[in-house]
């Protein structure tokens, strides 16, 4: 290419002006190379900013392919959902309780998950005798024995089956009051819901039980209220295999199907709802969809009072609840990210223009696979608390739940309004649910005070039992205005329960406020990055700005450069200690390796313009897919446009690519590029005092030897070079661990299927590091 330019410019040219002498010639090649980098450097960032504008300067058909790439294809389930309705009859008045447990991880690789399901849980149930019991999803692993191949595996659904029939048997509730959901792990690799490979619709509990469609509405009628529960499957509709298969994508049809259950008593009943969801994916990993609504959308529009959902199990934190409101009434727009689990530091339930505040709770629960977590939730005259309970800590023990005063970190303002107007009596009473392992001779309540420097307890009742067929209410008088405090915290109660052993049990200290203020909820860093983050909105900004900072990194110092005639070395830098000299000192070194700046911008323009890698996303028999930053292709549809599946899920691949291999990269690179150059330095200026030494080699020995101090000695044995060394090394054995992953998790070979992906980084290194040996 440029000998062609120069052929081309010396034909145009006159005779008379041709060069004619040697460094006349020097000097023009390298004007006209340096032509040629500004252009490549202006058309490669003119591309590189069309890239993410092209969606949005794209006709409607073309916008409405970008929104298909959320993987929210047309759904393959029944619109028609499955609806049932149960009457609870007995005492405690208007009270139910359910129980939830989710992410068993049932595996062949681990049969204990499994026996101690079996053992705990049916007759955990059998004393608890809660109305309905959920499970949501991740109901089997369908993980390899190392964790890399992910797909399904018929064995640990029929050890499924097997277990729940003998749980439901041993509980001695009714099939019905089960509820399982799919989860991401029950749909790895299924090509097609209700395909020869979805064993979910085979051996689960609502398969079995013929449950229609992808929303299960339950309606749960007491003798003062209905109690309204709708859960829901997101999962893709083409299952994708594992790691590239971590979101919830609710589709429009979902969405609409969801809402219609969750409005179906607003003009059918004169009795109060309270309504429930539950699912399997925290609303940070759901997807929108196509046409940009939300799940929290539709709960906010339908006035639901909490989701439960799991997912993200306990390794990320114990406090994975977040409170969510229409982004009308907070101080900041949360569409990207909410800092804390409760935004809202507003005491009243409605703001200033007399609306009621569109508020829920997402409470996300602990997982059976390693914490064997269950959880029981109550709803009391309308008002909801829960217990979450770890079986490791062990099994033969009393469970309370108390159910009044409310646990001021998760109460709504809607639930702290009810409480002083709509039922003032319910107030005057400490409620607690008993669910004892052995007979139950006392049960006491007890209210600390942690306005001094110790806990002091300013209240403690004997609570006595209500009659009731369900289960164990125990009640004490209150006087709630009492205890009535600017701080949410400060009051704490406790319930202790003595059984006929002498075994006593406590429940933790739960702070309530009698003014009906929140407690402030705040999250760790693990925590707030899981549950915080709006991650399918975050994908592209996070993206985008890596490559921003990449390509004017490599691209604008090298259009700036062309263009100075200023000198940039490491003696210049140290005589000016300027920030911006010494960025030019870096990048002029790393322009002294052309194909390795070529190399670096090339492998950018790869990533967002070709196919990363083809695997087999599917179960065996399926033809293999292309996976891009966009997501995985599999065919291109009838419109003969592609359709791209798992999007954002291919997050968990593309980013960690870029950040913890390609941009160390680059850095660990350049460094080597300064290193040479300041090791050069370092010899010319040792060479200026050794002028008679004789011979390279011997000359080169002499200079390593004539270390008189620290700095120079490191200089000498180019310590910082042997660093940068292990730097690299350490990049590519990373690297190499995730193609390994990636070649077992989708069947490929990396010659065949990404030899770009698998062996750019390391080459570019290896040839970074063999030209930055000797100066």
């Amino acid at each position: 290419m440029r000998n062609w330019v120069k052929n081309t410019i010396r034909k145009r040219r006159p005779a008379e002006v041709e060069i004619k002498t040697k460094e006349e010639m020097i000097l023009s090649e390298r004007i006209m190379n340096s032509r040629m980098s500004i252009l490549l450097s202006f058309a490669i960032f003119f591309l590189f900013f069309a890239i993410p504008l092209a969606p949005c300067l794209a006709s409607p058909s073309e916008y409405q392919f970008h929104s298909d790439i959320n993987g929210n294809g047309n759904s393959n389930s029944n619109s028609n959902s499955n609806r049932e309705n149960m009457q609870v009859k007995g005492g405690p008045e208007d009270l139910v309780w359910v129980v939830q447990l989710s992410d068993l991880h049932f595996s062949v690789h681990h049969p204990e998950r499994a026996q101690d399901f079996r053992d705990i849980v049916g007759p955990t149930l059998s004393f608890i005798k809660p109305s309905l019991v959920f499970i949501t999803g991740d109901l089997t692993d369908g993980k390899s024995k190392d964790l890399l191949t992910m797909k399904q595996d018929e064995a640990e659904w029929v050890e499924y089956q097997n277990i729940m029939h003998d749980v439901v048997k041993r509980s001695g509730l009714n099939k019905s009051a089960f509820y399982d959901l799919r989860g991401n792990h029950d749909n790895f690799a299924v090509p097609v819901i209700g395909g020869p490979f979805d064993f979910f619709s085979k051996y689960s509990l609502h398969g079995q039980l013929k449950r229609s469609g992808k929303v299960s509405s339950i309606t749960v009628e007491t003798s003062k209220r209905k109690l309204l529960f709708v859960g829901f499957d997101s999962t893709m509709s083409t299952g994708l295999r594992g790691p590239t298969n971590l979101f919830g994508h609710p589709t429009d049809e979902l969405l609409t199907e969801i809402s219609s259950e969750l409005s179906l008593l607003d003009s059918q009943s004169a009795w109060p709802v309270t309504k429930i969801s539950f699912g399997h994916f925290p609303l940070s990993f759901s997807a929108a969809s196509n046409s940009g609504k939300t799940l929290k959308d539709v709960f906010l529009k339908n006035s639901v009072m909490a989701y439960l959902c799991g997912h993200l199990h306990t390794r990320f934190g114990k406090n994975l609840k977040r409170h969510h409101e229409s982004s009308h009434h907070t101080l900041y727009s949360n569409r990207l990210f909410q800092l804390n689990a409760h935004p809202n530091p507003s005491e009243n339930t409605a703001n200033s223009n007399g609306e009621i505040i569109e508020e829920f709770w997402e409470w996300e629960m602990g997982d059976w696979r390693k914490s064997r977590a269950m959880r029981i939730l109550a709803i009391d005259r309308g008002l909801i608390s829960f217990v979450d309970i770890d079986f490791k800590l062990g099994v033969n023990k009393t469970i309370i739940l108390p159910t009044f005063p409310l646990d001021s970190r998760f109460t709504t303002s809607f639930q702290n309004q009810n409480c002083h107007t709509s039922d003032p009596s319910s107030c005057g009473t400490v409620r607690a649910l008993v669910f004892p392992a052995s007979p139950i001779v006392s049960v006491v309540a007890m209210v600390y005070d942690t306005s001094p420097e110790k806990l002091v307890v300013v209240l403690e009742t004997p609570m006595t039992k209500l009659a009731g067929s369900r289960g164990d209410l125990y009640v004490a008088p209150l006087n709630f205005k009492a205890f009535e405090d600017p701080s949410p915290e400060r009051f704490l109660l406790q319930i202790q329960a003595t059984d006929i052993m002498g075994k006593s049990t406590y429940t933790e200290r739960r702070p309530f406020s009698a003014n009906g203020h929140h407690a402030r909820l705040s999250w760790s860093w693990r925590e707030f990055l899981v549950m915080g983050c709006q991650w399918d909105a975050l994908y592209y900004p996070i993206l985008w700005s890596l490559y921003y900072l990449a390509f004017s990194i490599l691209l604008f110092p090298k259009a700036i450069l062309s263009f100075s005639k200023k000198q940039y070395t490491y003696k210049n830098f140290k005589a000016n200690r300027c920030v911006t000299y010494g960025l030019a000192w870096i990048f002029k070194e790393l322009y002294e390796v052309p194909m390795v700046w070529y190399s670096m911008v090339g492998y950018m323009l790869y990533l967002v313009l070709c196919p990363w890698f083809s695997g087999q996303i599917l179960s065996e028999g399926i033809e293999r897919g292309y996976m891009t930053y966009r997501g995985w292709v599999l065919k291109i549809n009838k419109m003969e446009k592609l359709e791209f599946l798992g999007f954002p899920d291919v997050m968990v691949v593309v980013l960690p690519h870029i950040f913890f291999i390609v941009l160390p990269a680059y850095t660990v690179i350049m460094a080597l590029a300064a290193e040479k150059g300041i090791f050069h330095d370092h010899l010319l200026s040792v060479s200026s005092k050794k002028k008679d030494d004789h011979g390279s080699e011997n000359k080169d020995s002499a200079l390593m030897n004539n270390c008189k101090n620290r700095s120079e000695f490191i200089l000498c044995r180019r310590w910082i070079r042997k660093i940068l060394l292990a730097i690299s090394l350490l990049i590519c054995w990373r690297h190499f661990k995730n193609c390994r992953a990636l070649t077992k998790a989708y069947e490929m070979n990396p010659i065949i299927h990404y030899p770009v992906y698998s062996l750019v980084i390391p080459l570019m290194l290896a040839y970074t590091i063999y030209k930055t040996r000797r100066t």
